[in-house]
């Protein structure tokens, strides 16, 4: 990253195209957040970053920063309201560049801990004519020992581009986490095929703004068109990829292909969409009644999830096998970096583990979960025959 007041020619485009492959890996909302702003930070060499998500209430329902320590952000105390400057922002939908933000009519103050600001950089991330969101920066920072040099039109343009990957990335997330909890196969389906649609679309829109780009750049102007093409060639990819995923991901139903099947065919999927070995095996399972083969199936996404997303694991092994007369034992096991139950239950944080223990008892089944840091997870579900 090319330190100092401008991004290096084609420098910023190169890390726009790896910040747009970085947002799209991700797929809870939380995440695509932090990368976000993180990519945006050191896109445009800032000393702080942030991105607020609105509620409907005047507040926001997510806010998440960069730069700022977390002992630093506990001080601050309450998350802003949708005023001032960024009311701005996410009512007009129009970006903000400021010399210095303290000096404008609509500055309202900041909490007694809150860092000192001066120049400030913002802009909207926007579905059409829905605004998801505020990205803004704070305090370029420059390689001369004194005074500031603030953002540019330059800087403004390039975040503009960031900010369509990041509306992409985050309508992406949306939908994902929207399917994750729809139970009727029938709207998953349909959620699959809407994910599919909308960011294909919207990735070929994206090959046009890129391409359209090409004309804002004035460094090294044939650079900065190679590059460009770059990410455009990138886009297309992603949209073949994903295309290629969608169709893939989607689960085999249940009554079609029974439980070992489903669960076979999305472990391989998994394993081969991630750097994590993935594993399944199945010994001597009968057909279960549809309700404890549903409890089972997203009991087992679930533990999936968490190992893959939370667990930092390099293996994750799924079993499922004969229990008792006829019934089942499901298994989810990982090398992960585990963590403390009870710690994690006083914290509020339940990685999903409430809602296995429902799905458990709701089919008169039991969960349980064996954990320690650093001693990976164990995740087993027994359920009764019918």
């Amino acid at each position: 990253m090319t330190k100092g007041p401008g991004i290096g020619p084609g420098t910023g485009l190169a890390a726009v195209s790896t910040a747009l492959l970085a947002m799209n890996r991700q797929l809870e909302v939380r995440d695509v957040l932090k990368t976000i702003v993180v990519s945006a930070r050191e896109l445009l060499n800032a000393r702080y970053a942030a991105l607020g998500v609105p509620d409907d209430h005047g507040g926001f329902a997510q806010f998440v920063v960069d730069g700022v320590s977390e002992k630093q952000w506990k001080a601050i105390g309450p998350l802003p309201r949708q005023h001032g400057i960024l009311a701005a922002m996410l009512k007009d939908a129009t970006p903000q560049r400021l010399a210095d933000v303290r000096t404008d009519p609509r500055f309202e103050g900041w909490p007694d801990a809150h860092p000192e600001m001066s120049d400030f950089l913002g802009l909207p991330i926007a579905d059409g004519d829905e605004v998801l969101g505020a990205l803004f920066l704070a305090n370029k920072q420059c390689p001369r020992p004194t005074g500031g040099c603030g953002f540019t039109a330059e800087d403004e343009e390039l975040l503009g581009i960031l900010a369509q990957h990041a509306a992409i990335a985050l309508t992406n997330a949306r939908l994902y986490e929207r399917s994750r909890e729809l139970t009727i196969a029938g709207e998953r389906a349909r959620l699959a095929h809407e994910l599919h649609d909308a960011v294909a679309q919207k990735l070929f829109s994206l090959r046009l703004t890129a391409q359209a780009a090409t004309a804002l750049v004035h460094r090294d102007p044939d650079r900065a068109r190679s590059e460009l093409q770059q990410v455009t060639a990138l886009a297309a990819e992603a949209a073949d990829e994903l295309r290629a995923a969608v169709v893939e991901l989607r689960p085999a139903a249940l009554d079609e292909d029974g439980l070992v099947a489903t669960l076979r065919t999305q472990t391989q999927v998994l394993d081969r969409a991630q750097s994590t070995r993935v594993t399944f095996s199945a010994h001597g399972v009968r057909a279960l009644p549809s309700a404890q083969e549903e409890a089972l199936l997203r009991v087992a996404q679930e533990a999936l999830h968490n190992a893959l997303r939370h667990a930092g694991a390099s293996r994750v092994e799924v079993t499922l096998a004969r229990h008792g007369a006829s019934g089942a034992l499901l298994s989810v096991r990982d090398d992960g970096r585990g963590f403390d139950p009870l710690a994690v239950r006083r914290a509020g944080r339940h990685l999903g583990l409430v809602s296995m223990r429902d799905r458990a008892a709701a089919v008169g089944g039991a969960l349980t979960v064996e954990s320690a840091p650093g001693e990976g997870t164990l995740i087993e579900m027994e359920v009764p025959g019918g």
